[in-house]
């Protein structure tokens, strides 16, 4: 009975963390379109966003399609079954489509956004994004000509295709790591949250607790928290945003209260320097 009961509240919390997650997405580029500007909402997020999940989606295929790849993880892990599930696939798809339309706001002339200057931070890609997006693809590159080359037969102690997948997986969990920061200074340099949706934060701090206890009930449900450690991004995810998810939450309601409030709440803008009328 027991079981049945866990086993219904990980089905439960992985359905609600991928809607929390997936709806994350929107209030961003709805603010944006409200706003008719990024103002105050750096490039650099969307950017490296895009690669992030699309490496997460690929990994998460391969886990769940892959007989090959499970196969290895079962040698690998007790002959247990990787612990990624199709709402993981799902919110990752999810995920590649929203950031792909978030990124395609910083091109003013496709949505009437008022242009940003050049020199405004965060409307063009920095150069450590930049490095971060181009190392991470040569990253992968470089373990997939490894494995290709050495042909190793023990799967346990040598380099394998999971390995590859693995390295896959790596890219969204450090992309993770620093895809906030831009936004994090941003905001500071700003003295403000203006343009930085904080209700997509607070969905995201949802999903992330609600990620890292369904993947520790499955790890339980498994008699084993390989679960866990095999499923080192899943859970890497959930913390890290959770972390994040806090300094936002933080700036918002404690730090820049007098000029961290959306148009939503009737403050004039401060990055615009006028009030948005349509919206008030």
């Amino acid at each position: 009975m027991a079981v049945s009961f866990l086993a219904l509240l990980s089905w439960s919390f992985g359905w609600i963390y991928t809607t929390c997650w997936s709806l994350s997405f929107y209030p961003q580029p709805i603010l944006n379109f409200r706003r008719s500007s990024t103002s105050g909402c750096t490039i650099d997020f969307p950017t490296v966003n895009i690669l992030g999940f699309v490496a997460y989606f690929i990994s998460n295929a391969a886990f769940l399609y892959s007989p090959r790849i499970r196969e290895e993880y079962g040698i690998r892990h007790h002959g247990l079954e990787p612990t990624v599930k199709f709402n993981d696939l799902a919110f990752a798809a999810h995920a590649v489509v929203l950031s792909a339309l978030l990124l395609t706001q910083f091109i003013p002339s496709l949505w009437g956004f008022k242009k940003r200057s050049r020199r405004d931070p965060g409307a063009r890609p920095s150069k450590p994004i930049l490095g971060v997006f181009f190392g991470s693809i040569v990253g992968v590159a470089v373990v997939a000509v490894i494995v290709a080359a050495r042909h190793d037969e023990d799967v346990k102690t040598g380099w394998a295709w999971i390995d590859v997948i693995y390295a896959v997986s790596y890219v969204k969990l450090f992309i993770t790591l620093v895809k906030y920061t831009p936004q994090v200074i941003t905001n500071y340099n700003n003295k403000s949250t203006v343009g930085w949706s904080i209700e997509g934060i607070l969905f995201d701090f949802v999903g992330g607790i609600l990620s890292v206890l369904q993947l520790g009930i499955d790890s339980y449900l498994q008699g084993d928290w390989a679960g866990i450690t095999g499923n080192p991004v899943k859970l890497a995810l959930g913390n890290i945003s959770v972390f994040f998810d806090v300094i936002f939450i933080i700036q918002h309601y404690f730090i820049y209260t007098k000029h961290g409030k959306t148009l939503e709440d009737g403050e004039v803008d401060p990055l615009l320097g006028e009030r948005d009328e349509r919206i008030e």
